[in-house]
């Protein structure tokens, strides 16, 4: 198994273990068994009030990254998320993400930032939900959608330079639990 390490974030490229996604074509992971690897961010930051939290769960031998807390649309805000970055460029052949999940079955969003996002409200994103039980979720990179304006339709995926799992854009609770994530060709 080949590994390269990009800042910090170990990203294996190879298959990913069965037990995690059961994705023939997975090619790099995302490991969630580091919470060095993972920021929490909320809108606070900029003057939202949403409350949450990114925590790191064992489960047997595997450990659950799980975004908790209520997301409030309240003085402009509307996000919590838990985001890790990159330093290396994906492979141009990545088609786009994949994960393993379980929640209470709300909506929740993928953001990617890419070298072309440089305001902090600019971002890709692709809803998916995540029902009660575990879940594969499959997202091409086609699906994504600019958000906070000037930015292109599509991206390069060579440009992306961070992943997050969010919970985004309404009132809710939010309870979600991701077990893998990683992109797929």
């Amino acid at each position: 198994m080949l590994t390269v390490k990009l800042s910090g974030l170990a990203l294996i490229a190879a298959l990913m273990s069965p037990t995690l996604i059961n994705a023939e074509d997975a090619m790099i992971q995302f490991p969630v068994s580091d919470p060095s690897q993972w920021d929490y961010f909320s809108d606070q930051v900029m003057g939202g009030v949403s409350e949450g939290r990114a925590s790191f769960e064992k489960s047997g031998a595997q450990t659950i990254l799980r975004l908790t807390g209520t997301v409030s649309t309240a003085n402009r805000g509307g996000f919590i998320q838990a985001r890790t970055t990159l330093d290396a460029p994906l492979p141009s052949n990545a088609k786009g993400i994949v994960m393993e999940v379980r929640g209470n079955n709300e909506p929740y969003y993928i953001h990617l930032r890419t070298s072309g996002t440089v305001l902090p409200w600019q971002f890709y994103q692709a809803p998916f939900k995540a029902p009660d039980t575990w879940q594969e979720a499959r997202i091409p990179f086609t699906e994504f959608s600019p958000y906070g304006g000037l930015l292109r339709q599509s991206f390069d995926v060579q440009k992306i330079r961070s992943v997050a799992v969010v919970a985004f854009g309404k009132d809710y609770t939010a309870d979600l639990s991701v077990r893998a994530i990683g992109v797929y060709d």
